[in-house]
């Protein structure tokens, strides 16, 4: 390689390359074209060297060579003859950068062997290059998956600064092409689902909408079904998420596979899945579509190695037989393929408008909650919401009670579902909007200040009543700050319209002055598109992750994933479902510092939670945790203490039992041996400590699992007389973790911590 000139840089030239970074970067902040970005850039380089050309080359999709990707000031020609170079020892100053993922300086193209290729020197000959030097781009894993070069007319040695300029054209395509791929990754994920592949709700509603049109054209019927896969959460529960996800992929493919080229499967979340039947002439023609679905469903599915055997449960209704709106039909397909299941399963139904028990039932139902809203039965009760750092209690969250009376409380889920999409459920939000709103304005006026949030539907927030109920709520209560009032909605009710409903959360922020939160976050199907295109200032992480932190480390990723991806984009994070002090300290550890939860107290009536208030003492052990100032290796370390000891306690409370209580059926490895392979990954500790551990969990896991099959098979004694084994490695275990603290007072302080948990 043609060395470096030792002439230093310039303050000038020092201050172009800042200029340079700062104005594409810029460009691309606001929204530039990135092909247009990567040409300026190409464009800005060549100003800095005279009779030069830049260009970009990156690897095609079969990562086995290179194209051009922008080269504004390069004849087509010449461009498309470089296309397809392929990565070696003599592939010219780019494939060669590449391959050796090093920058290449070529002075003279003539002499230098890197460019010794006939293909070459006849590129350089035509075009009239002498000097070409090379800087490869890197990923994320640092390896090069493109170059960046300038080509020079002239004979030239590179300098310090030519080499920087280089560095720094470089990064910055690597900056460009991320983002590329973030805004590709959510352009996917606004119209299809992740894992699948299929199209989600949203496009499901547009296909919907489309069928429509030309089912009036052609006077045909549409078939709306709802699949349920039968038995599926076994395989989930009994090989894994892995398993299972796995299978849905499969199961994707099938169905795809099956239906003609003019219908539309959807996956809906979980298991279920909509078709979209076009051109249906009779009832019994999409009939035998279905059986064919079915059919190759029930073909045995090789999973990880294993057999699965699978079927599906279908409703079935027909537009315009069946003449509503789309959530309606999907509902009516629901109800059928529910028919199905309770006849049986594996097999389908169609849904009869005409004769259906449940819609008589559901309408008398309607009616009782109609009559209970008129009557003033329903009641709103409270849970504290806490800043565990520094015990300050924060706001509460309303939540509607049925006071029925008859039947005494009706909880919520006894009785919102069969609301969801309704004129009462419209009515039923204004009046818990009013009530949560007349209970702020009298705590406030007895001096005490919270923040007082509601749940609101998506058919709520987007009803043309809302933005005026709010508002007109809001006048009467003068008194009342605004700010002081949250909106809490449920990001899994698919927040079909997200421009509309982004323009309502925008008014209900800036005009309203009221606080919006994405309620039950990373349950829906487009967590990372709702997170960049809803203006909601909180994300609250849904109680369901947060409850099953200490037994899945699955969860436990999803929830440092929400709160890193909070942090990144700006957002305040709450964590519902904190049941205990060691949920609490985990969250803290992982940047969360707003809980609420049964660990904090369960939803109470009003006059219940004034009592409470007066007699709250914060959590002793969260605020003394908050208080220290712990290192990366610390926080994992203190991790894994509190991941094992609730993993076998567990353990050893299952042994302990007379009969077994299914606990073997979900018995998974615990957070520690999740854990192994990252901290080996990420380095931060002692390899020698790193294996010492691996061995010790090793040992105990598996005594643990040979324990607990002793149990599963009824051999009780046999699993009781192995505990003291047990609990000598689960001691070893502990003694290795322990080692890792940095002074023994920490370590004191933190072991009467965990005793006391």
């Amino acid at each position: 390689m043609d060395k470096v000139s030792e002439v230093p840089i310039t303050n000038e030239q020092m201050e172009y390359l800042l200029l340079l970074q700062q104005e594409i970067l810029g460009k691309l902040a606001v929204g530039n074209q990135h092909q247009e970005t990567l040409d300026d850039l190409c464009r800005s380089a060549e100003s800095m060297l005279p009779n030069a050309v830049a260009s970009i080359m990156l690897f095609t999709d079969d990562k086995n060579s290179l194209t051009v990707r922008a080269a504004p000031n390069i004849p087509i020609e010449a461009s498309k003859a470089l296309n397809g170079l392929i990565p070696g020892e003599y592939s010219g100053s780019c494939g060669t950068a590449v391959y050796r993922n090093v920058a290449q300086f070529v002075s003279n193209t003539k002499e230098d062997t890197r460019w010794a290729a006939s293909a070459f020197q006849d590129f350089a000959k035509i075009f009239g290059i002498n000097a070409c030097w090379s800087m490869p781009i890197r990923g994320d894993n640092k390896l090069a998956i493109g170059s960046f070069a300038l080509s020079s007319m002239e004979k030239r040695n590179p300098q310090k600064f030519h080499k920087k300029l280089l560095e720094t054209c470089a990064d910055i395509v690597a900056i460009i092409l991320k983002r590329e791929a973030e805004e590709k990754q959510l352009k996917f994920l606004a119209h299809y689902d992740a894992l699948t592949g299929l199209p989600n709700r949203t496009l499901f509603a547009d296909r919907f909408n489309q069928a429509i049109a030309h089912s009036k054209r052609s006077n045909s019927l549409l078939a709306i079904c709802f699949l349920d896969l039968d038995n599926f959460k076994a395989i989930n529960d009994n090989y894994g998420h892995d398993a299972g996800d796995k299978l849905l992929i499969e199961v994707a493919k099938r169905i795809t596979a099956t239906i003609r080229d003019e219908d539309t499967v959807s996956r809906q979340g979980g298991d279920e899945f909509t078709l979209l039947l076009r051109d249906i002439d009779s009832p019994s023609q999409c009939e035998k579509l279905l059986e064919r679905i079915n059919h190759s469903l029930a073909q045995s599915h090789i999973i990880n190695g294993r057999p699965h055997k699978v079927s599906a449960s279908i409703g079935t209704t027909l537009y315009p037989l069946d003449n509503t709106d789309l959530d309606t039909l999907i509902r009516h397909a629901d109800q059928a393929m529910y028919h199905a299941k309770l006849s049986g399963k594996n097999q389908q139904q169609l849904f009869n408008i005409l004769d259906d028990q449940q819609i008589i039932q559901r309408q008398e139902r309607l009616s009782e909650i109609q009559q209970a809203l008129k009557n003033k039965q329903f009641e709103l009760y409270y849970q504290p919401k806490v800043n565990m750092k520094t015990g300050q209690i924060v706001g509460v969250e309303a939540l509607i009670r049925w006071i029925h009376p008859d039947k005494g409380l009706i909880p919520p889920l006894d009785f919102l579902p069969l609301i969801d999409g309704t004129e009462i459920e419209i009515q039923l939000g204004a009046w818990v909007i009013n009530e949560a709103l007349q209970q702020l304005d009298d705590w406030q006026k007895q001096g005490i200040n919270l923040e007082m949030s509601i749940n609101i539907s998506s058919h709520h927030i987007q009803s043309l009543l809302f933005l005026d109920q709010l508002n007109e709520a809001l006048d009467k209560h003068p008194d009342v700050n605004s700010q002081d009032f949250q909106l809490e909605i449920l990001e899994s009710s698919a927040l079909g319209d997200i421009e509309t409903i982004n323009g309502i959360i925008k008014s209900c922020r800036n005009v309203l002055g009221v606080n919006v939160a994405l309620d039950d976050f990373g349950t829906g199907y487009s967590s990372l598109t709702h997170m960049k295109n809803l203006s909601a200032n909180i994300i609250k992480i849904d109680q369901s992750f947060v409850r099953d932190l200490l037994d899945d480390p699955d969860d436990f990723s999803i929830i440092e994933g929400i709160i890193g991806l909070s942090h990144a984009f700006n957002r305040e994070v709450i964590a519902e479902g904190v049941e205990t002090d060691a949920h609490g300290i985990i969250l803290l550890l992982m940047g969360c510092e707003l809980a609420q939860g049964y660990g904090i107290s369960h939803p109470l009536p009003a006059t219940e939670l004034l009592t409470w208030l007066a007699n709250y003492t914060p959590n002793q052990y969260w605020l003394d945790h908050a208080k220290k100032h712990l290192s990366l290796p610390q926080k994992k370390i203190i991790l894994l203490q509190l991941t094992t000891q609730h993993w076998f306690n567990r353990v050893k409370k299952e042994l302990l039992t007379m009969e077994d209580s299914g606990f073997g059926k979900f018995f998974i490895q615990c957070h520690l041996g999740m854990w192994l392979s990252r901290v080996e990954q990420k380095e931060l500790f002692d390899p020698t400590w790193v294996g010492k551990l691996k061995k010790v969990h090793d040992l105990l896991f598996s005594l643990a699992d040979k324990l607990i099959k002793h149990h599963q098979a009824g051999k009780i004694g046999l699993a009781k007389e192995g505990i003291n084994e047990l609990e000598l490695a689960y001691e070893q275990v502990c003694t290795v973790l322990a080692q890792q603290r940095q002074n023994h007072t920490a370590q004191k302080s933190f072991a009467s911590l965990i005793t006391k948990l």
